[in-house]
């Protein structure tokens, strides 16, 4: 099973990345802030105008450690990553069961059963621990659980696509409930992206960005092809199968990571300002208390629930890549998903 690394994330404006021997030096105005051995680290996301030397990524490249770039608000921009790794056999597996209607909906299934179980989780706790919000849950509770079974009789991905929206039309609906912090001034009158209209968007895209980097990478440590999903269809530089993988973990951790972070009150809507294309984005210090929470996340223990086994909330993508690769090569009869218990 692989360890769970590190992943870094470098926010400060100019810092300049390098290779010193078998390290990672960051440089800020001249000064070493960090120097950091390669091998503890599993990835490098960058944000803003930071930059880095050919050495170190080849360096990088060499040892599996995957780089993002990111625009200073979490916008995705590119991505250096070395050579293909793993069996070439696992990745044909992998066309193969993209191209075929049937097994793509095997798949499929498995992902969102377990986003939609992992969602009403989370509202049922909520309702548990605040009774004052139960009669407000509980439709959306009720309503998920009912498209659970038409999950497992759906023949076909479209039908199964069309479910998952519906279910999450429901749980966003009701997820403004679960802000409680009567002083953080959020509020959530449902899901938009590209742009994000108000804090509470923001936030959760830029965790789910964050969330996405982990998923891939740990596809790609595997030998999967983080391009090719089967809930998520082809489409030119979106990384379906991470996708795919991600919806298993979206509520579990990017979710609740984000109603902690507005409950406990450590980000507050005063941490984001509006821009002139109307959208919302992330102040510097509101990101640094992100990414430092995200790190403090990955590093809890939970049991697995099909491996029995403790282990890292951060390497659970990994288990679950490395189960996924089994079922395609057919070590597995079916894809145990992550039901978070």
């Amino acid at each position: 099973m692989k360890k769970h690394l590190n992943t870094i994330f470098v926010t400060s404006e100019g810092a300049w990345l390098s290779k010193d021997g078998e390290t990672v030096s960051i440089r800020v105005d001249g000064e070493t802030k960090l120097r950091v051995p390669i091998h503890l680290i599993e990835g490098i996301v960058c944000f803003g105008n930071v930059t880095m030397s050919p050495f170190l990524m080849a360096h990088c490249a060499e040892h599996g450690v995957g780089v993002s770039f990111m625009t200073g608000n979490g916008r995705f921009l590119a991505r250096v990553e070395g050579a293909v790794s793993g069996n070439v056999l696992l990745r044909r597996a992998q066309y193969r069961w993209a191209d075929d209607p049937a097994w793509s909906a095997d798949l499929a299934r498995s992902f969102v059963l377990a986003k939609i179980a992992n969602s009403r989780l989370v509202l049922q706790r909520a309702a548990r621990d605040h009774p004052a919000i139960a009669d407000r849950l509980r439709p959306a509770v009720d309503t998920l659980a009912e498209s659970l079974p038409d999950v497992e009789r759906a023949g076909s991905v479209d039908s199964i696509r069309g479910l998952e929206g519906d279910a999450a039309r429901h749980y966003f609906g009701v997820f403004g409930h679960l802000m409680l912090a009567r002083d953080s001034g959020f509020s959530f009158e449902g899901r938009s992206r590209r742009p994000p209209r108000d804090p509470a968007n923001a936030l959760l895209s830029f965790v789910y960005t964050l969330l996405l980097h982990d998923v891939r990478s740990a596809l790609e440590a595997v030998g999967l092809d983080p391009q090719v999903g089967f809930l998520h269809r082809d489409r030119p530089g979106r990384p379906g199968l991470a996708l795919d993988l991600m919806e298993e973990f979206r509520a579990f951790l990017a979710d609740r990571l984000v109603l902690s972070l507005i409950n406990r009150g450590q980000v507050k809507d005063r941490g984001f300002e509006q821009r002139e294309t109307r959208g919302v984005w992330m102040k510097a210090e509101t990101r640094k208390t992100v990414l430092v929470a995200y790190q403090d996340r990955k590093k809890e223990e939970i049991r697995h629930p099909f491996l029995d086994e403790k282990c890292t909330v951060g390497a659970i993508p990994h288990i679950q890549a490395l189960l996924l690769a089994r079922r395609i090569r057919g070590d597995l009869d079916a894809y145990p998903p992550f039901f978070w218990r």
